[in-house]
C-alpha cells in the first residue's frame, strides 16, 4: 500500500466472511493476493456451516435436514453436469489448464468443478482461515463502537460465541431458501411431490411421467437429467412464457398448473396430464435470517439488485459487504471482481461516494437494467458491463470479457439447436487460447459423473497437476 493508501489496519480487529463457497473463497483469494504483493492486510476468518467448503458444489444425499438438524443448504444432485461452458466461468488467475495440467473438455461434471473450485484456495494457502462446521446465528452492527458483534456456533453442539469484527461480507448465495408455490389439491397428490432443492437424482423417475413447472436453468436441467435416465414423459408447465427449445417426442408443454385431482395435473388452458411425480423449478429467496433486519438484503433475483452499491456494497453501512447476490450469467470470475472490490473498499484503495452519489449510481444501473431488450444476450451483455467496470477498478488479473461475451452467445446458439446436446460442443479457453477437446462420450450417454471417470486413466494427470481438498 502506498502511504496515502496505508490505514492502520491494526485497529481493524478482523474481517468476517459468511461462507466458503465461490464468493466466499473469492474473498479469501483477492485478501490472499494482496498479501503476496506486500500488503498488509487485517486478520480474515471465514464461517462455513458445512463441513468442508465448496459451497452448493458439495454434494449431499440428505435433504430437508442436515446431520446438525438444520435445514440442508446445498441444492446439489448427483448427476449435475456445468450447464454453461467452463470457458465463461475460469478465474482470470487459475485456468483449468493449470489447475489439471492439460486442457479439458467445456462441460465438467460437479466433482471436477468442485475440484477446480477448491483446488484455487488449497494452493492459495487460506484453509487455516476457514472455520467449517461453524454457523453463523446473529450479526448486528453497533455504530458508536463501529463494529460488527457475530454469534456463531458449532453445527457439531458447542456453545455459542460472539465475536467483534469491523467488516462483514456475506457470501452465502442465495440458491438455499426454496420458493415453493401453493398448487390446490397438492394436499392429497398421491405421487412424489418436490422442489429441485430437494432433487437428487433423476434415476427415481426412470418409467415414471413426470411434471416440471418452471422455465428457470433448473427446469431445463432437470427435466433434460430425467430424459437421460430413461423418464417416460415429461410436462413442462410455465407461468409467464415457455422455454424455446427443441424438446423430445415424449415431451409436451402447457400453461401453469391450476389444480391437482389424486394424479391429474389440470393447466390454464384446460388440458390435464396423469403424472407420477411433480417438481417444481420455482426459483429460490434471498434470505439472511442471521443479519439484524437493518442489515438484511432484500430483493428479487435479479441482474441489479436492491439497495447495494455496486451491486456490493451495503448502501448505509460501507463495511458490511453482499458478494453474488445478482441473477447469474458470469459466476466465478464475477464473484472475484466483486471480491477483488470489496477487498479494496476495506483496504483503503477505493473512495466510497457519499450517500447521494450512491443512490444516482444505483438508480443508474437500475434504470439501465429495466431498459434492456427482453433477450439472453441483452442480459448477457449488460452483466458484462457490469463485471469489466468492476475490474477497471482493481488489480485482478485482466481477461477479454468480450471474448467470453461470445461464448456465452455460442453455447446459446447451441442449446436452440439441440438442449440435448449442447454439452457435446467444444469452446476455446478465453485465458489460454486452447480449444477444449471433446469429451470421448455424448452427454446422453455419458452415466459416470466422477472425476475419474471424466479424466480418464490412460490420460491422467500428471503428479501434482491437480489439487484436492485433502
Amino acid at each position: 500500500l502506498v502511504a496515502d493508501d496505508r490505514r492502520n489496519l491494526r485497529t481493524m480487529v478482523r474481517v468476517c466472511v459468511i461462507g466458503a463457497g465461490p464468493s466466499g473463497t473469492a474473498v479469501l483469494r483477492a485478501f490472499k493476493s494482496a498479501q503476496e504483493a506486500g500488503a498488509d492486510i487485517p486478520e480474515v476468518v471465514c464461517y462455513e456451516k458445512q463441513d468442508t467448503w465448496g459451497g452448493l458444489w458439495n454434494y449431499s444425499w440428505r435433504t430437508g435436514l442436515d446431520a446438525s438438524g438444520q435445514p440442508v443448504h446445498n441444492s446439489m444432485y448427483r448427476h449435475l453436469w456445468s450447464n454453461g461452458p467452463k470457458e465463461c466461468l475460469e478465474f482470470a488467475d487459475y485456468s483449468f489448464e493449470e489447475h489439471f495440467g492439460r486442457p479439458i473438455p467445456s462441460f465438467p461434471p460437479r466433482e471436477v468443478l468442485f475440484d477446480y473450485i477448491t483446488g484455487r484456495v488449497e494452493r492459495s494457502g487460506v484453509k487455516a482461515w476457514v472455520s467449517c462446521d461453524t454457523a453463523v446465528q446473529d450479526c448486528a452492527y453497533d455504530a458508536a463502537k463501529q463494529q460488527f458483534t457475530v454469534t456463531v456456533a458449532s453445527t457439531k453442539g458447542g456453545e455459542e460465541r460472539t465475536e467483534l469484527f469491523d467488516y462483514v461480507l456475506c457470501c452465502t448465495g442465495h440458491f438455499s431458501v426454496p420458493n415453493v408455490p401453493e398448487f390446490p389439491g397438492l394436499e392429497t397428490f398421491s405421487g412424489r411431490a418436490m422442489h429441485a432443492h430437494d432433487f437428487r437424482s433423476a434415476e427415481e423417475f426412470a418409467g415414471k411421467d413426470v411434471l416440471v413447472i418452471g422455465t428457470s436453468y433448473s427446469a431445463e436441467d432437470i427435466a433434460s437429467q430425467c430424459y437421460k435416465y430413461g423418464v417416460k414423459s415429461v410436462t413442462l408447465s410455465w407461468r409467464t412464457r415457455p422455454m424455446a427449445f427443441k424438446w423430445p417426442a415424449n415431451f409436451r408443454t402447457v400453461p401453469l398448473l391450476e389444480r391437482v385431482d389424486g394424479r391429474t395435473c389440470h393447466f390454464k388452458d384446460g388440458s390435464t396430464a396423469e403424472v407420477d411425480a411433480i417438481i417444481m423449478c420455482t426459483g429460490y429467496q434471498h434470505s439472511f435470517p442471521f443479519m439484524a433486519p437493518d442489515l438484511r438484503l432484500r430483493t428479487a433475483n435479479r441482474l441489479w439488485c436492491n439497495s447495494l452499491h455496486e451491486g456490493v456494497v451495503w448502501p448505509s453501512n460501507h463495511r458490511l459487504f453482499y458478494l453474488g447476490m445478482q441473477d447469474q450469467w458470469f459466476t466465478f470470475n464475477m464473484f472475484d471482481a466483486q471480491a477483488w472490490y470489496a477487498r479494496d473498499v476495506i483496504l483503503g484503495r477505493l473512495a466510497m461516494p457519499d450517500r447521494a452519489e450512491v443512490e444516482r449510481e444505483w438508480a443508474h444501473w437500475r434504470k439501465a437494467e429495466d431498459a434492456i431488450d427482453d433477450t439472453d444476450e441483452a442480459r448477457i451483455r449488460y452483466q458484462a458491463e457490469y463485471v469489466k467496470r468492476l475490474h477497471s477498478m482493481t488489480d485482478y488479473p485482466p481477461f477479454d470479457v468480450d471474448a467470453v461475451v461470445e461464448r456465452f452467445l455460442e453455447w446459446e446458439q447451441n442449446k436452440h439447436d439441440d438442449i440435448m446436446t449442447f454439452r457435446d460442443a467444444s469452446h476455446r479457453s478465453v485465458l489460454t487460447g486452447t480449444m477444449a477437446p471433446p469429451h470421448q462420450t455424448p452427454w446422453l450417454t455419458s452415466f459416470d459423473d466422477s472425476l475419474e471417470g471424466y479424466l480418464p486413466p490412460a490420460t491422467a494427470t500428471p503428479e501434482g497437476g491437480r489439487c484436492s481438498l485433502t
